[in-house]
């Protein structure tokens, strides 16, 4: 059954689930990392878990997509507490925008300071390969455009201002060290850096649509991670997104290629290695990336 929530039924709802999770374990991470399509292998890198499978906490959604396998894993990544997220929510699922936010709130109440998120993308921009990593320096919010924004209704104070600002959306001082980490483990030959665009899925874009996102300036398209960035801004938190092309997006008529589900989790096996080592060596770092952040 899926949890259809309203953001007045919500307000109460974070810390009862907050406090239940703090409850249960001692953990106190400083980092949260939400695990796109197939990408739920980041979580099997933590030492000393505590894993909560979604259906177990109190007032949490559940996941319903292959590739998401529901679990919330509390250990340390190179010696950082760090929680994940094997498995995310989506719009397209059914839940509404509130919902498929409601964990960036309870990191948000858990301590929690930066969020990493990742996901499976289609390459929109041309020079993008098959099994790029894109580090996400912006994004366009489509379902933002047609009202479908995350921070819509009564603004809790508890987390943040009315009227947030996301022109620092994805922290810069986190992309250059992704950017250092990366030409350090080798990986630095298939990252790029680039623009996400969301849509409300679940159908794959029509060629005509994938010729308009070129347009407006998109390099990558997927169906989730921007109201998850949206509502940790609104919360205070730095921000890191990486998204991996799985496949590119078909902007010829006479083209067989067609996208599909198998495909972007095949692809995730391929790359998904290079992906955890970039996180992993990410998380080693010395300079002060745990900060929390409220420039605007």
């Amino acid at each position: 059954m899926l949890h259809f929530g309203s953001p007045n039924h919500q307000e109460n709802d974070y810390k009862e689930t907050a406090d239940w999770i703090l409850a249960q374990t001692n953990q106190r991470p400083k980092v949260a990392i939400i695990c796109g399509s197939g990408l739920g292998g980041l979580a099997d890198l933590l030492e000393d878990k505590t894993v909560f499978p979604y259906e177990s906490i109190p007032r949490f959604p559940t996941s319903t997509v292959q590739g998401h396998a529901g679990k919330l894993v509390f250990g340390k990544l190179q010696g950082r507490e760090c929680v994940c997220m094997q498995g995310r929510f989506h719009f397209y699922e059914g839940y509404d925008m509130h919902t498929v936010t409601y964990p960036v709130r309870v990191f948000s109440l858990l301590g929690v300071e930066t969020l990493i998120v990742t996901n499976a993308a289609g390459g929109v921009n041309e020079a993008y390969s098959v099994a790029d990593i894109m580090l996400i320096k912006d994004h366009i919010n489509m379902p933002g455009f047609a009202g479908q924004n995350p921070l819509c209704g009564h603004n809790d104070e508890r987390f943040g201002v009315r009227f947030p600002c996301m022109s620092d959306a994805y922290d810069r001082r986190l992309r250059d060290l992704a950017k250092q980490t990366a030409a350090e483990q080798g990986c630095g030959s298939f990252l790029q850096e680039g623009v996400y665009c969301m849509l409300a899925g679940p159908t794959y874009e029509t060629i005509a649509e994938c010729r308009f996102l070129q347009t407006l300036g998109a390099d990558a398209v997927g169906m989730s991670t921007v109201p998850e960035v949206v509502v940790a801004r609104h919360c205070g938190l730095r921000v890191l997104g990486l998204s991996l092309i799985t496949n590119k997006v078909v902007t010829d008529y006479d083209s067989e290629e067609k996208a599909n589900h198998e495909e972007v989790l095949q692809t995730t096996k391929r790359r998904a290695r290079d992906l955890q080592r970039l996180v992993r060596h990410l998380l080693c770092t010395p300079l002060p990336i745990f900060a929390s952040a409220n420039d605007c």
